[in-house]
């Protein structure tokens, strides 16, 4: 549900090419366009959610690796990080911004150009993947590519369209697991990373669509079990002749896993931003749910958007996952799909929450029935609310701009508390993020 997917790496130009035009015998050359400046800054404020062109912008190249010991479950949300978000605890600021940076790889690795012979695949390879992704030096092996697949029955018709609109398996992630001892020491334990990128594909876009919830498979039967939302259950769920669900591959690994690491103190982290937010979350539950004795399991998402009913996050509560949301109250994607009725939990979040959506006092029999049409979400977890406004240096409040994943980082990094919403002096990972990118583009080209 990334609404930036077609992100272009070169700025936008001043002048279109020259195109001829043959018109029966004659030829006429049309004069390009020229872009005034006012709207060539504008599409470079789109291309980059950040300003870094005042000298008021400093910035921070990294989060600041902080040693966790024995504090680590604390960081990964044992006591739901109560007392840790508002104000924001800086050391869990770090774990964010990391988990952050494993999320923002999946975008950069991504082959998001549907002429190429590799579209909707890895550009790298495993061996090299972090350090051409531009997280070199993580102290983590990345063990498993995953892929999700849509389970939209296509109609014959879309065989005369081009490919990439049928393009039903792509690749959604990976599985990383943590090797450098010294990384192992700083931690705490070995962490094991499951990184998930937002929507790219023409099916993925439709998935999204199909907002009404339905049953887990686990739990078919009739009533107000947990239900979650049907497009994100079936890119997890569905597979193909040539490609396995994402459900089957994340089982198979975390189950080798667990067999080669598991009395290790170990943890899973489950992190994604917007369409890999909801599909983090359901990773979450289903490994909890298959694997009795799996370790901590914590989410940490971006953007995301509702993904189940009420019942739903009980049983999330129930099996002890731990979920930590956040959430741009300026980004729509938070706000969709469905709307709330009921959002009784007993929730901290940094900012008060602005529940626009939820519809309070209504008479039980009202809600019930509206709860029997299957678009009665819940939120998940604990929340970490930031605001677009509060910071000086975002690039306008369009709804591209409110979902980047650079923006949500940039909050995090500035964010202090709800009485003091932004640090004036917060700088990100904008600044080494174009170097790197440079750097990319000239290897690839050498």
């Amino acid at each position: 549900m990334r609404l930036s997917i077609m992100r272009p790496h070169l700025r936008p130009c001043t002048r279109l090419p020259h195109f001829p035009l043959r018109c029966c015998t004659a030829t006429v050359t049309t004069q390009p366009p020229t872009l005034d400046n006012k709207t060539v800054k504008n599409l470079e404020r789109l291309l980059d959610p950040i300003d870094t062109t005042t000298a008021t912008s400093p910035y921070r190249f990294m989060p600041v690796p902080v040693k966790l010991g024995d504090k680590w479950r604390e960081y990964q949300g044992i006591s739901n990080w109560e007392g840790l978000l508002d104000p924001l605890d800086d050391n869990l600021r770090s774990e964010i911004l990391r988990y952050g940076k494993f999320v923002e790889a999946t975008y950069n690795s991504f082959d998001f150009d549907p002429s190429s012979p590799s579209y909707a695949n890895s550009l790298f390879t495993r061996s090299s993947f972090f350090e051409r992704a531009g997280i070199p030096d993580t102290g983590y092996r990345l063990t498993k590519y995953l892929r999700a697949t849509s389970g939209i029955q296509l109609p014959r018709w879309i065989e005369k369209a081009p490919s990439w609109v049928a393009t039903q398996s792509s690749w959604i992630g990976y599985v990383a697991v943590c090797q450098d001892k010294d990384e192992i020491a700083r931690l705490g334990r070995r962490d094991v990373v499951i990184a998930y990128r937002g929507t790219a594909t023409c099916l993925e876009w439709l998935e999204n669509l199909r907002a009404t919830l339905t049953h887990l498979p686990s739990n078919s039967s009739v009533g107000c079990g947990p239900m979650v939302e049907s497009g994100f259950l079936s890119l997890y769920t569905s597979g193909s002749a040539g490609s396995p669900s994402l459900q089957d591959m994340v089982r198979g690994e975390i189950s080798r896993i667990l067999q080669s690491y598991g009395d290790e103190p170990l943890s899973l982290t489950i992190t994604g931003h917007s369409l890999g937010a909801a599909l983090a979350t359901l990773t979450a539950y289903d490994i909890k749910t298959t694997f009795k004795r799996a370790p901590l399991v914590t989410v940490i998402s971006f953007g995301g958007p509702r993904v189940g009913n009420r019942s739903f996050r009980l049983q999330v509560e129930k099996q002890g996952t731990k979920v930590l949301r956040i959430v741009n109250s300026d980004d729509l994607i938070t706000k969709v799909p469905g709307f709330v009725i009921d959002d009784d939990q007993d929730e901290v979040s940094s900012n008060k929450r602005e529940n626009v959506n939820v519809a309070a006092g209504l008479p039980s029999w009202i809600q019930k029935c509206v709860e029997d049409t299957q678009w009665v979400y819940a939120e998940v977890g604990r929340e970490l609310r930031l605001s677009s406004k509060d910071s000086p240096y975002v690039n306008g409040f369009n709804v591209a701009t409110c979902h980047d994943l650079k923006t949500y980082l940039h909050l995090v990094d500035g964010f202090i508390s709800s009485t003091c919403p932004f640090r004036a002096s917060a700088k990100m990972v904008l600044d080494n993020c174009r170097r790197k990118k440079n750097t990319q583009l000239q290897k690839n080209n050498s």
